[in-house]
């Protein structure tokens, strides 16, 4: 936490007037049904995301707008208004009901930012079932655990992607129905016997509107959250989410109908499908898509391009693009960028800075969660900022520090980051496990899992994790999916895994492992477990580095002591030990 940096003052003026004007304003008195009146109900109470997101605006006359632009790594580039993207998105939900698929059933993506994993996410939430974003980057493992823990009966994604996977397929019992993208024929290999083609389904499918049968409490999107136990849960959300994505984009991001809004996320991770599909969207902008990597020049040259007015990205990318200076994005053109924000992790107060140097904007921190299903916390537009913070409270939303029995702290000290439940985008339920679900809530508080401080003057800070998890590149690593995977390795007896301070992830995946007798540690080994680990993981989430130990401490009763691990290697004081088993 550090709060020693000057505070940045809010302009004195601004191109667009902001939407949340005054921040202790809009909290007084607050009520949700303030920002239900901005969104289109559909009749008898019924609500539908996809509706909301594109349909509404087809009926009040801006169909012609232009939703998407997109690009795709190889160049291509395709726009997409918001009535072809009703009709696509009809076409969709039409497919999944000429294939029996039932209201509810969970339909799950392994895509990369094609524009077909719009259609999809959005098609699907018109058929009433459940969509399941996935990390395009994740190996076979973390797919076959996530689609067989939902009972994803349905699975949308590539040729290459397919192949990657191939092996777990077969050992999935709920799916039904495998469909493959073939973006403009980019493969000439022939579709695995009882795959479908994505292209021929849509191309016979009516683009007649959907019944959108939902209310708003029917279940839409599951993502998967990592915790230090066991493997990770489908963290599930409701149509009514809608409602607190909508404002936030308001508020937190500053979205106006008229700005050109570009979101770098992933699709398969909470911020890719919250704030890369469903605020923006109903908000009604026109939002750039594009779907190749990482690259300093080009991210420069999309913000000068599609004259990006509002940019959201990540940590992990700022750090990176500091890397190449302040000159660089200076020979870009950007005069139309006027809001820039972040989220992941936490933007520490050197990128908050350096956003001004090179754009003259700072970034505007956020925070918020996979559970919580949109921004809690936000530094906005028309606020001061204090570089380091995630900043202050929406309206609508009680956040405070508390202590381990639930009890708030004073200002200035640290304790459990928490929020008294009932926004409207709260997840429901993690899928299949309500005593997990029931653990995050105490005292009539949701417990974050993260530890902050919060100041006179209202503004909270991080401070760390309380438990185990890792946050690399702002992606949740649960040590116990790494462990697992390490352990099916034949040469591997034990293994714990902790996060490492890295400069630009935050945090890297570090594991140590104890070898079964019979084997010897060496360079030769080390790196054969690495690339293990990689196939079965993806580079995203696999260790970084594995350190090969004799033994790895544990309690009387076995559990491996990651915080022992963590400390032993940061140097830092071990703490209590008087668990720990006997030498």
């Amino acid at each position: 936490m550090v709060m020693d940096h000057p505070t940045i003052h809010k302009p004195t003026s601004f191109p667009v007037a902001p939407n949340l004007g005054d921040w202790a304003t809009s909290r007084e008195n607050f009520d949700w049904s303030s920002i239900e009146g901005e969104i289109d109900f559909l009749p008898d109470g019924r609500l539908n995301v996809a509706y909301e997101a594109i349909d509404r605006h087809v009926a009040k006359g801006n169909g012609a707008k232009v939703a998407m632009h997109w690009e795709g790594k190889n160049g291509e580039k395709e726009s997409y208004t918001y009535d072809d993207m009703r009709r696509q998105t009809n076409k969709f939900s039409n497919v999944l009901e000429g294939l029996g698929v039932e209201n509810g059933e969970r339909v799950f993506t392994f895509m990369e930012r094609l524009p077909e994993i719009y259609f999809t996410f959005f098609g699907t939430l018109k058929a009433g079932c459940v969509i399941g974003p996935l990390f395009s980057a994740f190996g076979p493992d973390p797919v076959k655990d996530r689609m067989e823990a939902s009972g994803a009966t349905v699975l949308v994604t590539q040729p290459e992607l397919r192949n990657k996977i191939a092996d777990i397929l077969p050992l999935l019992p709920d799916l039904k129905h495998i469909i493959v993208v073939n973006k403009g024929g980019r493969s000439s290999a022939p579709l695995a016997e009882g795959d479908l083609s994505f292209e021929e389904l849509m191309a016979a499918a009516s683009d007649a509107d959907a019944s959108l049968d939902t209310t708003r409490d029917s279940y839409s999107v599951m993502h998967f959250t990592s915790g230090t136990t066991g493997k990770p849960k489908g963290a599930v959300h409701r149509h009514n989410s809608v409602i607190q994505q909508y404002a936030t984009g308001k508020w937190a991001l500053d979205l106006h109908p008229d700005d050109i809004y570009w979101c770098t996320a992933d699709p398969g991770w909470v911020t890719g499908t919250s704030y890369g599909m469903i605020a923006p969207w109903t908000n009604g902008v026109t939002q750039i898509i594009y779907e190749g990597g990482f690259s300093a020049r080009k991210w420069y040259q999309i913000l000068q391009d599609y004259n990006v007015t509002v940019w959201y990205t990540a940590p992990t990318a700022i750090r990176m693009l500091m890397k190449s200076g302040v000159e660089l994005p200076k020979t870009f053109n950007t005069p139309n960028l006027r809001f820039m924000a972040s989220v992941g992790e936490p933007l520490n107060p050197e990128g908050v800075i350096w956003g001004q140097e090179a754009f003259g904007l700072p970034f505007h921190d956020n925070w918020w969660q996979t559970e919580t299903g949109a921004i809690m916390i936000a530094n906005y537009n028309s606020m001061d900022i204090k570089p380091g913070s995630m900043g202050r409270p929406i309206p609508g939303i009680e956040a405070g520090i508390i202590d381990a029995d639930g009890n708030p702290v004073p200002d200035g000290e640290n304790g459990i980051l928490a929020a008294r439940p009932g926004w409207p985008s709260m997840f429901q339920v993690y899928w299949n496990d309500q005593e997990r679900y029931d653990s995050r809530f105490k005292n009539g508080w949701y417990l974050t899992g993260d530890e902050a401080v919060r100041d006179s003057d209202g503004y909270f800070w991080f401070v760390g994790r309380s438990d185990d998890v890792i946050n690399t590149a702002g992606h949740l690593v649960g040590p116990f999916e790494v462990e697992s995977a390490l352990l099916e390795h034949p040469a591997v007896a034990e293994a714990g895994v902790i996060g490492k301070p890295d400069p630009i992830a935050m945090e890297v995946v570090k594991a140590f492992v104890s070898l079964k007798d019979g084997y010897e540690a060496s360079d030769e080994l080390r790196r054969e477990l690495m690339g293990f680990a990689r196939k079965k993981l993806a580079a995203a989430v696999a260790p970084r580095e594995i350190e090969i130990v004799d033994s790895l401490p544990k309690t009387r009763s076995g559990k491996i002591m990651r915080r022992l691990l963590k400390a032993r290697e940061l140097g830092l004081p071990e703490g209590d030990t008087s668990t720990l088993e006997d030498d």
